[in-house]
């Protein structure tokens, strides 16, 4: 029997691939733009404060990562649209669509308003499905496949008792869009995927990784149910975000990858 023919470094190779990156200038999004940028990709970064996607975009110049920044949100069709015809006039098409987008509004049910509840849905699931609905047609009619990849969490398979039911709802969302998808866009040959992260080191979770009282009691407690028994760090997005825009996932569609540390495992 003669050993398969497989060469490694070109199953990750996305050097020359185009690819949106919506909600760039958040934490995970930077990451996001970090990593698809150093691997090569061509980037559309997105985002709706201007000042701070310029600010990225200029990052990414120092860093030697051309992209192409577009201010708008995926908020209605119009702005889907604009984002992907900005995309294929800069790069030709689009081969890599990253939802990194999102918001969360903690508190009781009982205290939350619908419309608090909405906007988490509108910013969650609302804006994932406008902009992957734009970029499909779009990828459809390429021909040549492509990559999605959602933005789920540990949340969208466990519950949380602060407050958590418009943020866990939405996720589950994106869990059942991302399977759906999967489905539906199988036979043109794009997967569509989700990763989950649980916290990991950003300017949001900061207070989380210092050594005060307060979240070492917090951290500790948390840590008890990781069986890696760390936070995350940026880097372990990285590698798990590049599979899923690779081809090394070409046999890989509608799952949810959690980058946790094994926290939903136990």
């Amino acid at each position: 029997m003669t050993l398969p023919a497989i060469d490694p470094s070109r199953m990750f190779d996305i050097a020359g691939k185009s690819a949106i990156v919506v909600g760039a200038t958040g934490a995970f999004g930077k990451l996001v733009c970090a990593t698809l940028g150093r691997a090569g990709a061509r980037l559309t970064v997105t985002g709706g404060n201007g000042a701070a996607l310029d600010e990225l975009a200029g990052e990414l110049a120092a860093a030697g990562i051309a992209a192409v920044p577009v201010n708008r949100r995926p908020d209605s069709e119009e702005d889907c649209e604009a984002i992907v015809a900005a995309a294929v006039a800069a790069h030709g098409g689009i081969d890599i669509l990253v939802v990194a987008s999102g918001m969360n509004d903690v508190a009781p049910i009982t205290d939350m308003s619908p419309d608090r509840f909405r906007k988490v849905m509108l910013a969650n699931v609302d804006g994932a499905w406008l902009i992957a609905r734009a970029a499909g047609r779009q990828m459809i009619a390429q021909g040549g496949g492509g990559k999605v990849v959602f933005t789920s969490s540990a949340r969208g398979k466990l519950g949380h008792p602060a407050g958590y039911t418009a943020y866990c709802a939405s996720k589950s969302a994106v869990d059942g869009m991302t399977r759906a998808l999967g489905c539906e866009w199988g036979r043109h040959g794009i997967t569509v995927n989700a990763i989950a992260p649980t916290v990991f080191r950003s300017p949001l979770t900061a207070w989380m990784f210092a050594d005060d009282d307060k979240a070492k009691a917090v951290r500790e407690g948390f840590l008890a149910r990781v069986p890696v028994g760390r936070l995350g760090e940026p880097e372990d997005l990285a590698g798990p975000l590049l599979f899923l825009c690779s081809r090394a996932s070409d046999f890989h569609t509608g799952h949810i990858l959690y980058a946790d540390g094994g926290y939903t495992a136990g």
